[in-house]
């Protein structure tokens, strides 16, 4: 049977402001989004006051006035969530990092290796991260991805309610039936709110009644989907830790403006950051783009994209910071105040061996060395330490 264990970092973007700044532990601290949007981040305490995920700035600052609130630093955290990863192959060469501050660990015959069984090895993956990086974990530990997130949901919920502290929760054959008859259905990693409401009509209303529907309403119902998650929910892995991803379908990057603009040299400025970092990801996965989409959210929530297909895939900013610049102009509008930018790209697949074009070669090639520069730069100094400039034509 396959031995899951997923860790997920406890208050991420809290824990690691904690780390430089030891007097916020205990006190009720929030990190917020790009442009101090909304709370993204919070510590217990926080939780505690009632401050909600997603809480817009103005609103929390206004009603929880005793809180901290704190600018986020996204450089910082993606160079802790590294430093986290990385000691995660010290247990196993199959992790899969599913997000920022969650990985799976598929840790199946390991136990000879590590000279411990399952759930130790799990304690000593939970020590050594805080050991050695000063973030603390919640480990679970089951047969399948989504009965190991169940887990760890419930480790978790456990050190926040103070009732066991080991932040460790295994679940296996022996209580596995009481936990799924006790977890709502919409606790359950993959059930969404609509989907939520689809069982509810059929009195579906815990993990065990999932379980214990028949194959037939399943596939009827939800399809192969319903039926994996089904399986998975009965401790059998259908979905199994994979250590190279596939190439994601896009990657974009949109933030809030501090304040509402019209202002083109603002709009510019933001557009340029987002390609940077769009950029940045697509190469520190070795990844190409062949599709290039401009997104403006108005103040009103109207959004406006626009979209070019590129004859070449791309890896570099420098290659299509002009077509950004003529998207943007198209779909600009005078007069209306914008609270939002992005930049998405698609058409994402493994950069392939290129056969440079003979008018375009010299081009690409200078693009491609501004571009690592521009990494190794950041890699030294911090992200951010570099940025584009824009040349305005003027008549």
């Amino acid at each position: 049977m396959p031995a899951i264990v997923l860790v997920d970092c406890n208050n991420f973007f809290v824990s690691c402001e904690e780390l430089f700044d030891p007097s916020l532990k205990g006190k009720p601290v929030c990190v917020l989004s790009n442009n101090d949007g909304c709370v993204v981040a919070r510590s217990n305490p926080a939780k505690d006051l009632g401050i909600t995920m997603g809480m817009p700035y103005f609103i929390a600052k206004q009603k929880y006035k005793n809180a901290i609130y704190l600018s986020g630093n996204h450089a910082r955290y993606r160079e802790i969530s590294k430093r986290i990863m990385q000691k995660l192959y010290d247990f196993s060469p199959n992790v899969e990092i599913y997000s920022i501050d969650e990985a799976f660990i598929d840790i199946t015959g390991c136990e000879r290796t590590h000279k411990t069984t399952y759930l130790g090895i799990a304690q000593k993956i939970r020590s050594s991260i805080k050991d050695e990086t000063g973030i603390d974990v919640s480990i679970g530990l089951s047969s399948s991805k989504t009965l190991a997130k169940l887990a760890s949901e419930i480790a978790k919920s456990k050190i926040r309610k103070k009732t066991d502290m080991s932040g460790v929760f295994e679940i296996n054959v022996e209580n596995m039936g009481d936990i799924l008859r006790e977890t709502s259905i919409n606790e359950i990693w993959g059930i969404g709110r609509n989907l939520d409401k689809t069982l509810r009509r059929h009195n579906i209303r815990s993990a065990l009644d999932f379980i214990n529907l028949p194959e037939d309403f399943l596939k009827r119902n939800l399809g192969k989907n319903g039926l994996d998650l089904q399986k998975e929910l009965s401790g059998i892995s259908i979905n199994p830790v994979v250590s190279e991803p596939s190439a994601p379908k896009s990657i974009s990057k949109t933030a809030s403006f501090r304040h509402f603009t019209d202002d083109k040299s603002i709009i510019k400025n933001a557009l340029n950051y987002h390609c940077h970092q769009v950029c940045t990801k697509l190469r520190s996965q070795n990844l190409t783009a062949k599709l290039l989409i401009v997104m403006l959210r108005t103040k009103d929530f109207r959004i406006y994209t626009n979209k070019l297909s590129l004859n070449d895939p791309i890896e570099s900013e420098f290659e299509i910071n002009k077509e950004i610049y003529r998207l943007f102009e198209e779909i600009y509008i005078d007069n209306i105040l914008y609270r939002s930018s992005g930049v998405i790209l698609s058409g994402i697949e493994k950069k392939k061996e290129e056969q440079l074009g003979l008018f375009n070669a010299e081009q690409k090639i200078k693009s491609k060395k501004l571009s690592k520069a521009w990494d190794n730069i950041e890699k030294k100094y911090g992200a951010g330490s570099l940025k584009i400039g824009m040349n305005e034509e003027r008549e």
